[in-house]
């Protein structure tokens, strides 16, 4: 058996270790918009290599019409930096792609450009999260800290989204209910999928289909047949083995025969006749019977559920009951859900009476069908009895919204402010070096996020502190904050990761402690209440001060 495993994982390990140990190979510093390297070497030829820049890395807007964002991706930057080199063949390739202009001394400046006078503050990954408040800054030599823009850019926008998403339908479904993420097939490629897979478990998600997400993320994974399997069976005679070991007298048994002897017995129980339900669909559930006895997990809806599928899973889930094995469930990935559930809850029930079998009545029942958050909340008003849904295209795809947009805005250079102004309000920056604080409330929820310049005190517990809109004079409060939490840490620092990254678990119990501290009305599906982003009275000052420096005055004729 080990030799069987040392060859399935030879397949495999390179990839392993460069995504668990190290990271994915893709992400590199050639995983960039070509722009970045054309502003490097025109800040070189300007003399700019010893500039020192800061840069925020935020969003402006929730998705999903919602009013919270998780933030994730994390790990997978820090992972980028201390991986971080332009190799000999990188350079080569620039040589050959870079205008003619392009000086010699340059690539040798970035072959041994190494990102360890970058400091990178950021708040706790799986962190509930708001616009306009930086996920990260990013402080360090102008032309580094520029070039690492696209790639921060990526890794931090998909995975937030994701894992936003996934949260989502978390809320939606409820925590007795599971969620399967199934999406891989549908994923935008590989690394689509395995990221999807990622930061669904992040979002609250319980398991995937993906196998190899499940060996890199030690995700649990999930799966039964497909309707494939049910129609490559057409009658009894495929059966090539029927035969099964009796636990209760070590004896082998037809379990075919036995699924027929239910059959006969339970079609009028079901409101069924034997001859609607398909033989093929017996046999083929009898052989996955056979084949997964103590996992016997069933697609019921190949032909028709109430009038075969059913009819067949609970022939073969009694037979195999009588062999001293427990069948799992069904799963329906057709029809009308709530429906087909309630209506095999009540099937399930009806044998577990009749003939005493208590356990039946609580066969799990998976649906699969195109599920998104809206279908699971129509699903809830009906009363389904659906105990996992598995879900793919809306999830992993984030149909509702396909892109966060996160943005990377030059903040500040050589201790100098640097502002970006918009006729778009909500595109101006907001310039410095900041930090921001989560302000709490008596009943213990979250009441604002404030940012202060740098060389502001943080807000304290009990003191009155002035949270003002950075851009509308009129919206200003005042808060007494009985908690304040400091939302940015170091890690990044000295060319190192600063101290242990959490594990997956770790954020994914993250990500649910901190949607806790969020009211109710501020994660509704409907119309939620927006949450409150505020700065200090003194970096409102600095803000309109410097639009005011930076905004040309017209000229009326």
């Amino acid at each position: 058996m080990s030799n069987i495993k040392n060859k399935i994982y030879s397949n495999s390990d390179e990839c392993w270790r460069n995504q668990v140990n190290s990271q994915n190979r893709i992400v590199q510093p050639l995983l960039t918009d070509l722009y970045q390297i054309t502003m490097a070497y025109a800040y070189w030829k300007s003399g700019k290599t010893k500039d020192k820049a800061v840069f925020d890395l935020f969003f402006r807007q929730n998705p999903f019409q919602g009013e919270f964002t998780i933030f994730a991706g994390l790990e997978e930057c820090l992972k980028f930096l201390q991986n971080f080199h332009y190799s000999d063949s990188d350079i080569e390739y620039l040589k050959q792609t870079l205008p003619q202009c392009v000086e010699d001394e340059f690539f040798v400046y970035l072959r041994h450009l190494t990102v360890n006078d970058v400091t990178v503050y950021a708040i706790e990954e799986g962190s509930v999260v708001f616009p306009r408040v930086p996920l990260m800054r990013v402080e360090g030599p102008l032309i580094i800290v520029q070039l690492l823009e696209t790639t921060l850019l990526t890794l931090v926008n998909y995975a937030s989204l994701m894992s936003t998403n996934a949260a989502r339908y978390r809320m939606a479904a409820g925590k007795n209910v599971k969620l399967l993420e199934f999406g891989l097939r549908r994923a935008q490629g590989p690394d689509g999928g395995l990221s999807a897979s990622k930061y669904s478990y992040v979002g609250g998600f319980d398991g995937t289909s993906n196998v190899l997400a499940g060996k890199m993320y030690n995700i649990p994974v999930k799966g039964t047949h497909a309707h494939a399997y049910i129609t490559s069976f057409t009658d009894f005679e495929e059966l090539k083995n029927k035969m099964l070991v009796d636990r209760n007298t070590g004896q082998e048994r037809d379990l075919l025969e036995i699924s027929l002897n239910w059959r006969d017995k339970i079609f009028s129980l079901l409101g069924t006749l034997t001859d609607e339900a398909s033989d093929g669909e017996l046999a083929a559930l009898v052989s996955f019977a056979l084949a997964f006895p103590d996992g016997f997990m069933a697609l019921v809806d190949t032909y028709d559920v109430k009038r075969s599928g059913m009819l067949n899973f609970c022939s073969v889930a009694l037979a195999l009951n009588d062999l001293g094995y427990k069948a799992v469930g069904i799963r329906i990935d057709s029809g009308d859900l709530a429906y087909l559930s309630k209506k095999a809850r009540e099937t399930f029930t009806k044998i577990a009476t009749k003939y005493n079998i208590p356990w039946f009545a609580n066969l799990t029942i998976v649906a699969s069908n195109d599920i998104n958050e809206d279908t699971i909340l129509s699903l809830n008003e009906q009363g389904h009895k659906i105990d996992c849904f598995g879900i793919g295209t809306h999830l992993v795809t984030c149909q509702r919204q396909p892109a966060l947009g996160c943005v990377y805005k030059l903040v500040e250079v050589n201790d100098l402010p640097r502002i970006k102004l918009s006729q778009d309000v909500g595109k101006m920056t907001m310039p410095g070096r900041k930090d921001a604080y989560r302000l709490y409330g008596a009943d213990g929820h979250a009441l604002i996020d404030i940012m202060r310049r740098s060389v502001e005190p943080p807000p304290e517990v009990g003191c009155k502190v002035l949270c003002r809109h950075p851009f509308v004079a009129s919206k200003r409060t005042y808060v007494i904050p009985s908690k304040v939490e400091t939302l940015y840490k170091i890690y990044w620092e000295n060319g190192k990761i600063n101290g242990p990254l959490p594990t997956l678990e770790e954020v994914r119990d993250r990500v649910k402690n901190s949607l806790q501290t969020l009211r109710q009305d501020h994660k509704r599906n409907l119309n939620p209440t927006p949450y409150k982003v505020s700065v200090s009275a003194d970096l409102y000052n600095f803000i309109h001060d410097l639009w005011l420096e930076n905004a040309p005055i017209g000229e009326l004729s």
